[in-house]
Order: structure tokens, then sequence, then C-alpha cells
């Protein structure tokens, strides 16, 4: 059983799993897919100021907890028992194009050369780590929802706001990394 987790899914059985989520939660509860509203929970719990936003009853949505739990616990069993030994495969083209940058060492799920401490030090650095972290924040928080929540609940939901948020999330992705990520590696 181990063994067949340990594979990649191909994407007709992988996108159908992710896609039944949603008619799951609808029918379990009428509940709405997302992971960014998690926060916004944790706050309404733990801060005591009367903060308009943060007045709601959390504790209906206490299973939204439950499941980033669960989330961040399947990425720990994922990593403890079903990490591969073999090196990355990339295609050789974003090999050669990131050995240009310096980037070289791909022993990890991301580039060793990007997230050293002494990068993370630095201007570039700074910026996609401190910068990158807060445009993420803000922008779920100003999308009305993160990634996931949009691109998998709302469009499957057919709402014209999570469209327009995955157009936007998808445009910015692009831009970052064909357009921002190479001035800032060259940095």
């Amino acid at each position: 059983m181990l063994e067949i987790i340990k594979q990649p899914w191909p994407w007709y059985v992988a996108g159908p799993l992710i896609g039944l989520t949603v008619p799951v939660l609808l029918i379990l509860g009428n509940k709405s897919f997302g992971i960014s509203s998690s926060l916004r929970h944790v706050c309404a719990m733990c801060v005591p100021a009367k903060i308009p936003f943060f007045q709601y009853d959390w504790k209906k949505e206490l299973w939204n907890l439950f499941f980033v739990l669960g989330i961040f616990f399947g990425g720990v069993f994922a990593v403890t028992f079903l990490a591969n030994p073999e090196p990355m495969q990339l295609n050789p083209i974003l090999v050669k194009e990131l050995s240009v940058y310096g980037i070289t060492d791909f022993s990890s799920l991301i580039p060793v050369d990007l997230v050293t401490w002494d990068k993370l030090l630095t201007l570039p650095g700074w910026i996609m780590m401190v910068g990158g972290g807060f445009l993420v924040g803000f922008g779920a928080r100003y999308a009305g929802g993160c990634t996931s929540g949009h691109a998998i609940m709302g469009l499957s939901t057919l709402q014209w706001p999570s469209l327009v948020a995955t157009v936007c999330f998808m445009v910015g992705g692009f831009v970052m990394a064909n357009w921002i990520l190479p001035l800032l590696l060259i940095l």
C-alpha cells in the first residue's frame, strides 16, 4: 500500500480526488473549501479585541482548523515516510537556465541555493521572503480567499469573483516567475 502512495499519481486520478472535496464538503455540511480563512479563525479565537472582522462565531468553523492541521501532519507524514531518495528530475533546459543564476543544487524540493540563511539575509532574499509573504497575505485578504479556495471551490461553484481572482493569481505567478524572479536572482 505504501508503495502505491509513494508513486506519482497521474493528473486524471489526483485532479478528480481534489475536485471531489468540493461536493463532499457541500454535502456533509454546506462548508466551503479554503485555507487562508483558517488564519482568520485563529485570530478570532486568540485576539480578545473588539475588531469587527473577528466578531463572528468561529466555533462553527472549527472543522477548518482541523482540516489545516491535517494538511500539516500529512506533510510531516509524507516527508518522514514517503520521501523519495532519488534526485529531483528537472527539465535540462530549466537546469541550464537556473545555472546562469548560480542555482545548481537541486537535492531538495526547493533549490538549496535559494533557501540558506546567507541568501535570506540579502536584499533579494529579503524581498522574496518578506515582500512575497506580505503580498501573498495581502492578496489573499484582498481577493477574499486564497488560490485553493478560489480555484477549487469558487470555480467549481461557478463564482465570477473566483474566476477573476484565479486569473489574477495565474498572471501574477507568470509575471513573478518569468520577469521579476530573474531580476531578483541577478542582484
